[in-house]
């Protein structure tokens, strides 16, 4: 199990939840027996096969946030890359699964997993894929982008419908399980709804799927913003996961 991860997502590029300082530094603190690899910045030609030029543009125009941005969505690549051989978990910011091909909100930019699946795809890395997104928000740049290709497929997890993941993963096929892995469910978070024991729990459920299907599997961050509870479901969930 490998940990993805560079010191610039420390670094405080705007306003908003997702990129307040101390956020990263509470789930580095719980993870610090793994692992750890940092990624490269993304090319262009990465974000291009998911997002408009206009857009790739729009986001390049604001230099802090596009930087780490860039990094970022490297960082969901380079996890894509490392699940064909080991579990990973991309400890990212900012998030991504509310960008859609020409544009973004909910502290998010450039879709980071959206871009990923996207680059092994086209690198016939694989033929069909499984998203699950159980942040307390839809995704629904991820589903904007893969609403009419069929080769991916993605589930929101409803609520604490956690046996709707399971459902979703046996009747569904794909070659890789990709995980938008939010945190901001949980009892103490702004959802109200998960226990720490619950990331831990659908973390197994993606490791028992990938193994009995033979199949990688990587996760990215995306919500989360109790700092008090954070690092915990993240370890709760890539102890499972792993």
């Amino acid at each position: 199990m490998k940990i993805v991860f560079h010191p610039e997502f420390y670094r405080v590029y705007t306003s908003d939840p997702a990129a307040e300082a101390g956020r990263m530094e509470a789930i580095v603190q719980e993870l610090r027996d793994y692992e750890f690899l940092k990624p490269e910045r993304a090319k262009e030609e990465d974000v291009l096969l998911v997002h408009t030029k206009m857009h790739y543009e729009y986001v390049k125009s604001d230099e802090d946030v596009f930087e780490v941005a860039m990094l970022a969505v490297g960082g969901a690549i380079l996890a894509s890359e490392i699940s064909f051989k080991e579990p990973a978990f991309a400890l990212i910011r900012p998030p991504g699964h509310h960008a859609s091909p020409d544009s973004s909100w909910g502290f998010c930019y450039f879709n980071n997993i959206a871009i990923a699946v996207k680059k092994l795809l086209a690198g016939k890395r694989i033929e069909k894929a499984a998203i699950v997104d159980f942040d307390l928000h839809y995704g629904d740049g991820t589903a904007n982008v893969f609403r009419w290709d069929p080769k991916v497929k993605y589930h929101h997890m409803s609520g604490a419908n956690i046996e709707g993941v399971v459902e979703f993963l046996e009747k569904s096929e794909y070659d890789i399980i990709a995980v938008s892995a939010g945190f901001d469910k949980h009892k103490e978070d702004w959802g109200g709804i998960l226990e720490t024991e619950d990331y831990r729990e659908l973390g197994k459920i993606f490791k028992e799927f990938s193994e009995r299907r033979g199949v990688g599997r990587f996760a990215v961050l995306e919500g989360g913003y109790n700092h008090r509870v954070l690092g915990k479901n993240v370890r709760a969930f890539v102890k499972g996961f792993e």
